[in-house]
């Protein structure tokens, strides 16, 4: 019997470190220690104690070593283990140096470092320093806009900004956009212009609420929807720093109808509080900014069908969160033609709401390039020395005027900096009239408008409910949010199948996109590779290769053990991925590869095992890392833990295509936890022989399963596994003809595409099992 005791065992944060560990049959076991030089420890199994003297390795100071501590007989059954450490001159504190491992075994010839070269890259007691775990990007951290040489280039990447943007708020593709049953009511007449009561349905049920001006006479009129922001009577708010009826009511004057609506959670829009979900919602795209946008959308929808609008001549303008929602809203609707988000698009500062912060929004970019995406229509930018727009008349206006540059449109945007804290005020206003009388309206003469003096109606005189609607006629938020699950999901079946229906090369052309952009992956290509050899070993057979995988530019660090037996000829190749890493499929008892490697070298096979982000050499034998957070909004920034994880294997599998001395045909083998990453990695490349996925009994359908294991938000609105089974099942995918997809221990799963290469099962893969369809 062998036991290795690393940091997952112990919690070895202080100088003292115990725990417990299962002996499997009773017998004499030797103890070895694993320490650094010029340390002593006492190791305490059960009720013996060893003293360990570790002498200083004068050639190396410090280098951790294996020594002897001893012999004891120890019975079958739980086993109390304790470390004690000190420098051998007894000085230091709780930073001295500790025991990074001890290794219990009833082979008395035992080499402990034979037995860690198949379960560990480095022979020293490291983590492979992986900067995804040491970094994350967050809502304050100071961003730069990438340089475009071409509109060409840019278009390309506003293309994946705008679908990310739609996949964020579960709305790619859009849903059915059903009835409104708008109600316009209790029409004030002011001469110049009328004030009413609008409500509507986004969704069935959903309402969205709020007030339409209208200028006096037929029209048609330029009209401009008005997300409010976090002002604290939303869209009443009627205060120096923001007057949100006072400015529809100027643009009223000015000939423009204008519709202010609320935020969730705000006056009567009270089916839902403003902060609400977590990340089971989330797995569905279904979220406050999912809400809001759709609201937007619809706010469109909205003004457009008033027989009054000129449907060509639609803006849109808010101030803070409003200005967030006004630049998410121009971001994935061609209908607005003019806008003026203010007070918001930072190099500095990215929304401090949930409400502004939708998962996977942001994983590579900011709200800058989000502004951007307006071009080259008109843009207005209204800045303050106050917040933080303080910078955007040199940072931000300079770089998104780097776009319009592309189009030759550089006086379509234009920044005016307000001397001012956070606001929406009059002169905030005034900058915002000139620009759309100019190019919403179409009117000359109005460089120097000022708003002239205007008049509220009281609150009550523009509320539609004096409490929240009526639970009885309309539904609750947990009522809404099942709905909404569910058109996502019937979305997901009809799509698949009538684009399968069409021929699989749209499916797949369109959900590999999809994928990759929720999941946050960049495919690398071979010069995008940044590998470093630790060391090398040669054995009897074959050849065992100490590896870290990194890209440039990211400093992420993928730890493998790279086998391949000894001979001349290109070998094919077998990536393999285990949920608990690669020291899982190392001989446990004798050191070595297991069986499942031995079996593949023996099939004249290279193969390659991985410790995906966050496992095994991620860590230390002397400390667990812990990836680095801060904010919190992680989902909107960076990819999951999962995500990373399903990247790694990208990362594994452009590396074994770089390899000169490989045949190029490659196998892919996920275990264990593994499984789903490979699932999801093999949707997304090509030219894949057998992929061989282990569903490890994880249940599909149940969204706290997901959030416990594999949380990925977004994923389940676009179809999860059945879009991997998908993509993998069709002519032309990972598993085309003459190539095979092997699921197994897999309850109640069905692939949505009929193909003999696509083999599902709920029973185990045995080694040999798995031998035998690799062969």
């Amino acid at each position: 019997d062998f036991k290795y005791l690393g940091n997952a065992t112990f919690n070895t944060a202080v100088p003292s470190a115990q725990g417990s560990v299962d002996i499997a049959q009773e017998g004499d076991y030797s103890v070895w220690v694993w320490a650094p030089g010029g340390t002593k420890h006492q190791v305490a199994l059960s009720t013996q104690r060893f003293l360990v003297e570790q002498p200083e390795n004068k050639k190396a100071p410090g280098r951790y070593e294996w020594s002897n501590a001893g012999t004891l007989h120890l019975p079958a059954g739980p086993a109390h283990v304790a470390f004690f450490s000190r420098p051998l001159d007894a000085s230091g504190g709780l930073g001295f140096p500790r025991i990074a491992a001890c290794v219990l075994s009833t082979h008395p010839e035992l080499k402990p470092e034979k037995l860690l070269g198949d379960r560990l890259v480095f022979d020293q007691p490291r983590a492979a320093g992986d900067r995804r775990a040491e970094k994350a990007k967050h809502t304050n951290t100071v961003f730069t806009m990438p340089e475009f040489t071409s509109t060409e280039v840019w278009e390309a990447y506003a293309a994946e900004l705008r679908e990310r943007a739609l996949l964020s708020s579960g709305l790619w593709p859009l849903p059915e956009k059903t009835p409104l049953n708008a109600e316009i009511t209790d029409t004030i007449d002011r001469g110049e212009y009328s004030v009413s009561k609008v409500r509507f349905e986004a969704y069935p049920g959903f309402l969205v609420t709020g007030n339409l001006y209208k200028p006096a006479g037929e029209g048609p009129f330029p009209a401009v929807v008005n997300p409010h922001g976090h002002w604290e009577k939303g869209r009443l708010e009627n205060s120096d720093k923001c007057s949100v009826p006072g400015r529809a009511i100027t643009l009223a004057k000015l000939g423009m109808v204008a519709f202010t609506y609320d935020m969730i959670g705000y006056n009567d829009s009270l089916q839902f509080p403003h902060n609400w979900g977590g990340e089971k919602e989330k797995l569905w795209a279904i979220h406050p900014f999912a809400m809001q946008l759709w609201s937007s959308i619809r706010a469109v929808d909205f003004v457009e069908g008033l027989p009054y609008v000129d449907k060509e001549k639609i803006g849109a303008t808010g101030a803070s969160g409003g200005g967030t929602q006004t630049f998410a809203l121009f971001a994935v609707e061609p209908r607005i033609k003019v806008a003026a988000p203010v007070n918001m698009i930072s190099s500095t500062m990215q929304g401090g709401c949930l409400c502004e912060n939708a998962p996977i929004l942001r994983l590579s970019n900011s709200n800058m390039e989000i502004g951007a995406l307006m071009a080259p229509k008109p843009l207005l930018l209204v800045s303050a020395t106050g917040d933080w727009t303080r910078e955007t008349p040199h940072v931000e206006y300079p770089a998104i005027r780097s776009i319009y540059r592309l189009y030759g449109a550089e006086d379509h945007v234009q920044n005016v900096p307000v001397d001012e804290d956070h606001n929406y005020n009059q002169q905030s206003r005034e900058a915002m009239y000139r620009f759309f009388a100019k190019w919403l309206a179409g009117k000359e003469g109005f460089e120097n408008y000022s708003e002239p003096v205007f008049q509220v109606e009281p609150d009550a005189a523009l509320r539609l409910f004096k409490d929240k609607p009526d639970v009885a006629q309309w539904p609750d938020k947990d009522a809404l949010i099942q709905q909404i699950l569910q058109q996502r999901r019937d979305k997901n079946a009809a799509q698949t199948q009538a684009f399968l229906a069409a021929g699989g090369t749209q499916f797949e052309d369109e959900y590999r996109k999809a994928l990759r952009l929720v999941l946050g992956i960049v495919q690398p290509a071979a010069n995008a590779l940044q590998p470093e050899r630790v060391s090398k070993e040669e054995r009897d057979t074959y050849m065992v290769e100490r590896w870290l995988l990194s890209r440039k530019d990211v400093d992420d660090a993928v730890p493998a053990l790279y086998y391949r037996p000894k001979d001349a000829t290109p070998q094919n190749a077998v990536l393999v991925v285990h949920g608990q890493g690669k020291a899982a499929l190392a001989d446990a008892e004798n050191g070595g590869p297991g069986p499942l490697i031995q079996g593949l070298l023996a099939q004249g096979k290279a193969i390659l095992a991985i410790d995906a982000f966050l496992i095994g050499d991620h860590h230390s034998p002397l400390k667990t890392t812990e990836r680095y957070r801060e904010g919190g909004f992680m989902d909107t920034f960076q990819p999951t833990d999962t995500g990373e994880r399903i990247q790694d294997v990208l990362t594994a599998l452009a590396w074994l295509r770089s390899r000169r001395d490989l045949s190029g045909t490659i196998d892919l083998v996920g275990l264990d936890q593994g499984g789903l990453w490979t699932l999801f990695a093999a949707a997304l490349e090509d030219n894949l022989r057998n992929v061989l996925v282990d569903m490890n009994h994880f249940d599909a359908g149940n969204d706290e399963a997901w959030v416990g294991q594999y949380y990925v938000p977004c994923l389940r609105a676009i179809g999860d596994v059945e879009t991997a089974l998908a993509l993998l099942g069709i002519d032309g995918g990972a598993a085309a003809p003459g190539e095979r997809l092997t699921v197994f221990n897999a309850a109640a799963l069905k692939s949505p595409v009929e193909s003999a290469a696509v083999s599902i099962s709920p029973d185990a893969l045995d080694t040999g099992a798995l031998l035998k369809v690799l062969g």
